[in-house]
């Protein structure tokens, strides 16, 4: 047996995983609450005893970790168009796994001045501009950063040409140069960002998180818990060299305060006469709904599903539901105790998988131009995409999560969207999509015969 421990410091719970990697299989998994406000390794401990108790005492070859401890990586952006580049910050920072509070366009004013110091990010990416482009929008904003102040590091990936002006602007200031997000017009070039983003997240934020102590019993934090999950559902769809991925798939996530969506597929029209709009779609792509979540972003759900959909959905009246949210959102630690309560607590699932889903999906409309009608495509083609993950303690503690999952699929009354039509779903009912992801970056086969093997053996039809 070659066991290997597998951490996930939450922002609520500290995940435990044990697998061998010589079997492969998975040993058994436990958590506990983070205790980020004293000392991390107090959670830790106690979540290394229950786990304990499930495999027995084992000599661990190797401990790796991951973490959205503290509120995960927090990020602020700036870029110079909302569309273009400052999209293309964004796009950049979910996909390196981080939490975008916001995302700037143009130059920076006196309010967004003021809104960026009291929030205090953990990195500050500041972009704008393709390479021999516009530099004056991102040497203003360079100046306003240095005006502010604070101890966060700058990364900039904007035009080249304005690169050590910037430098020089911000002296004294932690910056770190990497190359242009968006070189030229329409191009995406995020592997350079998201590369600096995990170093600086390697070298300090792990500090700033009060996670060093943590460190020191493991071989390493190695990357933010959405880095992870986004490295474990990418090895799931494309395999390794011995071993077929699944394909094309979707993940939904929903969380007590977000509901993260992410998808690998290439996403092009199914017709080639449609034309695309808007900047080419990641094959692996992220996106983060900030105000949809199942306890803490409760509300949020019902202000984008609306209160009488979601009332229906559950089966209960209007009146009702809503003082099932307020009971929810006033306790958020609550779980459902009744018939009435669980009913809500599934409509409210589901609601947040339809919204997440139709954000994250691409849309099909019409325009009329000069060869008369034709058929425009923005964002991400899913249509066909075959099998959908879920994870998250709404999707996992329930018998129908099958019928929650399928909200996310296509819908009549909703034809311009392109959500998958038809799809399996997998269930992560032991809550292990992180940990193979951390494991993938030592035992990628290990990590995808546990994947394959956990996720596949459920389907959640229900």
């Amino acid at each position: 047996m070659k066991p290997v421990l597998l951490i996930d410091f939450g922002s609520t719970y500290t995940k435990v995983t044990a697998v061998d990697t010589d079997a492969p299989r998975l040993l058994g998994t436990a958590n506990s609450y983070t205790t980020v406000q004293t000392d991390i390794n107090n959670g830790l401990a106690d979540a290394l005893r229950r786990l304990e108790q499930q495999t027995g005492k084992l000599d661990f070859c190797a401990r790796y970790a991951c973490s959205s401890a503290a509120g995960g990586l927090r990020m602020l952006a700036s870029g110079l168009v909302p569309e273009l580049t400052a999209e293309a910050a964004k796009t950049a920072s979910l996909g390196a796994g981080a939490k975008v509070l916001k995302t700037y366009a143009f130059k920076l004013n006196e309010d967004d001045a003021d809104e960026i110091k009291a929030t205090n990010p953990d990195i500050f990416l500041l972009v704008g501009g393709t390479d021999g482009g516009n530099t004056e929008c991102i040497i203003h904003n360079a100046k306003v950063l240095q005006e502010i102040g604070g101890d966060y590091p700058i990364i900039l990936a904007g035009n080249r040409n304005a690169a050590r002006t910037c430098e020089k602007i911000l002296e004294g200031r932690e910056v770190h140069i990497t190359e242009n997000v968006m070189p030229s017009f329409g191009v995406l070039n995020t592997e350079p960002v998201q590369s600096e983003i995990r170093e600086v997240f390697l070298n300090r934020i792990i500090r700033a998180k009060g996670l060093s102590k943590a460190a020191e019993l493991i071989n390493g934090i190695l990357m933010p818990t959405p880095s992870a999950v986004m490295k474990a559902i990418r090895l799931l769809a494309e395999g390794t060299e011995t071993q077929k991925g699944v394909g094309d798939l979707v993940a939904v996530d929903v969380g007590g305060a977000t509901t993260d969506v992410y998808s690998v597929a290439e996403g092009l029209p199914d017709d080639p006469r449609t034309a695309l709009r808007g900047l080419p779609e990641p094959y692996v792509k992220r996106t983060v709904e900030g105000d949809i979540g199942m306890r803490y972003s409760i509300k949020g759900i019902v202000d984008a599903a609306g209160l009488k959909a979601t009332a229906e959905v559950a089966g209960l009246s209007e009146e009702r539901l809503a003082e099932i949210v307020e009971r929810f959102a006033a306790h958020t630690d609550l779980l459902p105790d009744d018939d009435e309560t669980q009913r809500a607590d599934e409509a409210l699932a589901s609601m947040a998988v339809r919204v997440a889903m139709t954000r994250h999906a691409g849309r099909l409309s019409e325009i009329f131009g000069l060869g008369g009608l034709q058929l425009v495509q923005t964002g991400k083609n899913l249509l066909n995409v075959e099998r959908f993950i879920v994870t998250g303690g709404s999707l996992i503690h329930t018998e129908h999560t099958g019928r929650i999952a399928s909200y996310g699929f296509y819908d009549e009354a909703d034809p311009t969207s392109l959500k998958p039509k038809r799809c399996e779903v997998l269930v992560d009912r032991s809550y292990i999509i992180a940990a193979m992801g951390l494991l993938s970056e030592y035992d990628p086969d290990a990590a995808l015969t546990i994947l394959k093997e956990e996720l596949m053996k459920d389907d959640g039809t229900k």
